[in-house]
């Protein structure tokens, strides 16, 4: 029985090692004779589970994108209170830098002529602060000249808006505002110690000022005089694959800079003009002034020239009376309608071209994050980061731009087709050559802004 047994164990074996033997091989894996390689087995190693194969790959996706978004944010959190910090450099350096894309043409100009580095800035600087000081001189001897007229035009102008306010449409009571002016009186007799605190804050920031002013002045100077060795030295600074790319996107951002300057000092212009002339006519008191506070406002984009021709309506309304301060408001109106159809598009539009939202919401930003002087440089940032990112997107090999233009200056969706009358499509003329100071020099660029001596 035990023989019987082990002989059919036996044949059993023998049989699985037959059938072991009768099984497909998988044929290693041979190169192609192109390929060069030499016959090799594949060997496959099956991955170990992780906890990451529960989860869908949409999830996985956002939540790389996730970690890296709140680094980003980290980091311009971190930036923000560092210039929060340094406000009291960091504003008059980026204040100098405005003024710098302002006056550079003509100290440029000037050194063209043969005049020294040194003298030619000095001598920018100097015009530049007679006709600030000029002008602010001209401003006040004009408000204090009209101070008295001004005073009795004031208490007119309120008694007669509180006649309105009571015979008018309103048919507020006499015991309303009455009780409107307590109110007002207590409110200020309450916050008497919170005016007084302000009162002290104002005097630290009068002392911030005239530091900061003169750190303008000294900034400006050196922006002036050595403008393009401050930037070959700070593009000496980044890597050598990195130096040309960086050098020319800073060569077209300083052009964006000083176009944007420009448009905008005409746009204000305009705008001080128009609003200035109006309140001429219409003899309102401190006209000039009121001209002067519109062509400020005109810096900030949208917003500065609406806001001071506010100013100006209400100067108008308590001084010549309702009826003249609608004919202001109606001069404010037309004038901010001839900068919004004709001289926005036509002067600033070949300056950036930015969106309207993408000024909108940077001017908002720039107002959280730094007040008035955000609000100044948020716009004139963006462009000059809108020209940077298009240059490195569409030249990542540092490359001139074929017509030597600066890219932000052309819309994001490219320019419209040209079409001759049959209606095909033509190639767009090439503009000539702009003279460009971008170079290199073994391994370092020289980069100057337009017009720096190089």
């Amino acid at each position: 029985m035990s023989m019987v047994w082990r002989d059919t164990a036996r044949q059993r074996v023998r049989e699985r090692l037959a059938a072991a033997r009768r099984r497909p091989i998988v044929p290693p894996f041979t190169a192609a004779p192109e390929l060069g390689g030499a016959t090799t087995r594949v060997t496959l190693v099956e991955r170990a589970a992780t906890v990451d194969d529960g989860v869908p790959r949409g999830v996985r996706t956002a939540g790389a994108w996730a970690w890296r978004i709140i680094l980003l944010v980290g980091a311009a959190y971190l930036l923000i209170r560092m210039v929060s910090l340094l406000r009291v450099v960091v504003i008059p350096v980026v204040v100098a830098l405005l003024l710098a894309a302002m006056f550079e043409p003509v100290a440029a100009a000037l050194r063209k002529r043969g005049m020294n580095r040194s003298l030619a800035a000095g001598l920018v600087l100097l015009t530049a602060l007679l006709v600030v000081f000029g002008g602010l001189a001209l401003i006040v001897q004009t408000f204090i000249s009209q101070l008295d007229d001004l005073s009795a035009q004031v208490g007119d102008g309120i008694a007669e808006v509180q006649n309105w306010l009571v015979q008018g449409p309103l048919h507020l009571s006499q015991t309303q505002l009455s009780d409107g002016l307590d109110r007002l009186r207590t409110s200020i007799t309450d916050n008497q110690s919170a005016l007084t605190t302000g009162a002290l804050s104002t005097a630290a920031t009068v002392g911030e000022l005239v530091a900061g002013f003169f750190l303008v002045l000294f900034t400006l100077f050196f922006y002036l005089r050595d403008g393009g060795q401050i930037w070959t030295f700070l593009c000496r600074l980044l890597p050598r694959g990195a130096r040309i790319r960086a050098a020319r996107a800073g060569h077209y951002s300083w052009h964006t800079l000083v176009s944007y300057v420009r448009a905008t000092v005409l746009v204000a212009l305009v705008d001080a003009v128009g609003i200035g002339a109006g309140l001429g006519v219409l003899r309102v008191p401190l006209a000039l002034p009121l001209a002067a506070l519109v062509f400020l406002g005109g810096f900030i984009p949208v917003i500065g020239a609406t806001l001071t021709g506010a100013v100006a309506v209400l100067v108008a309304l308590v001084t010549v009376g309702p009826v003249k301060a609608l004919i202001v408001l109606g001069v404010v109106i037309a004038v901010q309608q001839l900068e919004g159809h004709v001289l926005q598009p036509v002067i600033m539009g070949r300056a950036v071209a930015l969106h309207p939202l993408a000024v909108i919401l940077s001017i908002a930003t720039g107002v959280l994050v730094a007040g008035i002087i955000g609000g100044l440089v948020a716009v004139p940032l963006l462009a000059v980061v809108n020209t940077a990112v298009r240059y490195l997107v569409g030249h990542p090999d540092g490359e001139p731009t074929p017509d030597r233009e600066p890219p932000g200056t052309v819309s994001a969706d490219g320019p419209e087709p040209v079409r001759g009358p049959d209606g095909d499509q033509k190639e767009e003329p090439v503009l000539p050559p702009m003279e460009t100071s971008v170079t290199a020099s073994g391994d370092h660029p020289a980069v100057a802004p337009a017009g720096a001596e190089r």
